[in-house]
């Protein structure tokens, strides 16, 4: 067999196994876990790649200080660091600042920040990173229908796979590469600065994945996907003698004691090199010591010491595909419950920061000088396993010991950026803000349907605590600051409850906009729909869709038709009332896309785009397509904080070492911001305004 069919393998099997993985729902919101189809990087190109950048550092430096002396002549400060802090809510911010608790923000000047319309995170840091609107850089929602039929796709991804494979014997050797492409439109304001010779560090920005060049480095954020292609799928090994099961988030397996120990196997993605696909594995041993709080694990010969509620290090787990290529991920597992009755928790397989299966960084080599400088690293878009906790495969103690490890990891990334860049920009983003705040917003309402079952009051200081970390961070980044440089402190939206949800598919089904065929069974993803007598649907998070003739592939509403149905149907949802909630306003607004947004892009959005009323948001089935259920419903899962509502009432924070000069700010303000402070004109097509006018002469 010729050398050349091998290294088409090489190069192109991470993305076939990803390719051919199983959907699996990790979690509706944000980040429906679907399968990603991504692209290709030869196990061994970012070493090579990180060989031929610090070769070539001599020159690069060289470049950098002819073009530094001209890169600054406009600008007003030398450095500006952005710290995004997802999910930090204006009000709450208030809270504690009148409180005292705050006291490295309570030292930089204060004005709310306005979220986009739909409040969510992939459309809010789009919008932060362009300066332009949903309908500017195409994104509406995590999730979009793939028309012109009726399923669904991740909206920030789209991927081509190789044409042809080439059959030998039992293998299918694929011929050609794949191709991987971002699908948020717009320009990142720090491609605009290194166009002017200013250099950026971008660190773990929300849709930035595939990873694009520009002048600095960027490790890349949402959307990158576990090693089995999806947004993040945990596996639960219990010993109870329950019957394998998949679950929204991950993956139960029962397993057998036998003596002091236990054999199980790890799964790992899809074989796409051989016929039938069968899933690749990695088997490993757990050795009981006879009590439930500690035990080892055995696995790819190395042994490691478990300990109930913890967290391991990052393990590396090599899938063997064969013809000589290997699949490397990271893997982490916490001890639930020891002894007789163990049950242990794998973490989603991460990729392998050292030698990552597919492009996670700018340049390529980014990734691997971060994992030689400390170690491997969380690599899963979103890291943070709240499914989960959601499903209680681990408590919230573990989830707390995972996600501030992942936080950390974070923090070491981004001082060493600090470090690094004397002069241009430096942005990183924080989860764990976001994260807990879905979590832990039970904690804070004694009557949350969610706190049903569950401990309450040993977590009820977990949100301020945060907050405090926080405000450390910043107390941190802000003893690292020179007196030329410029602090921003962020968040990309707010913070509400949710404590019912909203089925809008069941309500258009009630009504009669959504009909199923006889005796069918409502599903996932439309299943069991008429389309031929169905006019509107919902998906995702942020609205509702007409069946538009011509539009999908069998609409029925015509653009007549299509004004007074969204008209209709917009009466119809804002005069909606719960009947279980002393008759609360579960929507507080409707809009009508076409009439708010005017980009390019404009028609990609839902057709209605739904401002839910405090408490409330789409349910959990709603968000895939089922029609089935109720229309209104408690939220008893974990996940009881949310910020897909009117985003008028999930305004996101600005701090800033600078006295701004305006009262009130916009995400689409922050791109527009950063030029002016870098004397960077501003492109005509962004709408912002610059936070820190230039005073007249």
């Amino acid at each position: 067999m010729s050398r050349r069919p091998l290294l088409l393998a090489a190069g192109v099997t991470p993305a076939l196994v990803l390719a051919l993985s199983d959907p699996a729902l990790a979690y509706v919101g944000p980040g429906a876990g679907f399968a990603l189809v991504t692209s290709f990087l030869v196990v061994f190109g970012a070493v090579s790649l990180a060989g031929i950048y610090l070769a070539a550092w001599p020159v690069r430096l060289a470049v950098r200080l002819v073009l530094g002396r001209r890169a600054f002549r406009h600008a007003r400060i030398r450095r500006l660091v952005i710290l995004g802090l997802d999910g930090l809510d204006a009000a709450r911010c208030g809270e504690y600042l009148a409180a005292g608790k705050l006291p490295n923000l309570a030292g930089l000047h204060f004005i709310p920040l306005d979220t986009t319309l739909p409040a969510l995170s992939p459309v809010a840091w789009s919008t932060f990173q362009t300066g332009l609107d949903p309908s500017g850089h195409g994104l509406f929602d995590f999730l979009r229908p793939a028309r012109p039929g009726y399923s669904a796709e991740l909206s920030s991804v789209t991927t081509t796979l190789p044409p042809r494979t080439l059959a030998l014997g039992r293998y299918r050797i694929p011929l050609g590469r794949p191709r991987i492409r971002l699908r948020r439109r717009g320009t990142p304001f720090w491609h605009v600065l290194g166009r002017h010779g200013i250099f950026s560090a971008a660190i773990r920005v929300p849709i930035s994945f595939p990873p694009e060049k520009f002048r600095g480095v960027a490790l890349s954020a949402m959307c990158v996907p576990d090693l089995r292609g999806t947004q993040g799928t945990f596996t639960l090994f219990a010993a109870d003698g329950a019957e394998p099961a998949r679950s929204e988030g991950g993956v139960r397996v029962p397993v057998q004691v036998t003596g002091e120990e236990v054999r199980a196997v790890l799964t790992g993605p899809p074989n796409p090199l051989v016929a039938g696909h069968p899933a690749l594995t990695v088997p490993f041993v757990v050795r009981l010591d006879g009590g439930d709080g500690r035990a080892t694990l055995a696995l790819q010969g190395r042994t490691v010491a478990l300990e109930r509620g913890r967290h391991t290090e990052w393990l590396e787990v090599v899938f063997r595909a064969g013809l000589g290529v290997k699949i490397r991920g990271r893997v982490r597992f916490c001890l639930v419950e020891g002894g007789l009755r163990l049950k242990l928790y794998a973490s989603p397989v991460h990729l392998d920061p050292e030698r990552p299966a597919q492009p996670i960084s700018q340049p390529a080599s980014y990734c691997v000088y971060l994992a030689k400088r400390f170690g491997p690293y969380a690599t899963l878009g979103l890291a943070e396993d709240t499914w989960a906790l959601n499903e209680r495969a681990i408590d919230e103690a573990m989830f707390l010991d995972g996600t501030y490890r992942i936080h950390l990891e974070r923090e070491a990334m981004f001082f060493d950026a600090l470090t690094k860049v004397r002069r241009g920009l430096v942005v990183c983003v924080f989860d764990a803000s976001d994260r807990i705040q879905h979590m832990f917003t039970r904690t804070l309402e004694a009557d949350h349907p969610a706190n049903r079952g569950k401990e309450t009051e040993a977590y009820r200081g977990v949100i301020e605590d945060m907050y405090r970390r926080m405000d450390d961070l910043v107390g941190r980044t802000r003893a690292r600051l020179g007196p030329d440089d410029a602090l921003l402190v962020i968040s990309d939206h707010g913070f509400s409850s949710f404590r019912r949800g909203i089925n809008l598919n069941a309500w258009l089904r009630e009504e009669g906009y959504l009909v199923l065929a006889p005796d069918a069974e409502p599903g996932v993803w439309f299943a069991g729909v008429d389309w031929s007598k169905t006019r509107a649907y919902a998906l995702g998070l942020s609205g509702i869709y007409l069946n538009l003739a011509g539009r999908e592939a069998r609409g029925i509403v015509g653009a007549e038709e299509a004004r007074a149905l969204k008209a209709e149907l917009s009466a119809k949802l804002e005069a909606l009332r719960d009947p279980e909630d002393a008759g609360q306003t579960p929507i507080r607004r409707v809009f009508d896309a076409a009439s708010l947004h005017h980009g390019p892009y404009r028609d990609e959005a839902p057709d209605l785009l739904i401002g839910y009323g405090a408490g409330y948001r789409i349910s959990w089935t709603g968000a895939t397509g089922h029609a089935g259920g109720p229309a209104v419903e408690d939220n008893t899962r974990a996940w009881s904080g949310d910020h897909c509502v009117d985003p008028a009432l999930v305004p996101g924070v600005f701090f800033s070492t600078l006295q701004p000069t305006v009262e009130r700010a916009h995400l689409r303000d922050l791109a527009p911001t950063a030029l002016d402070l870098f004397g960077v004109p501003v492109p005509e097509l962004l709408k912002g305004v610059p936070v820190f006018r230039r005073k007249s002469a």
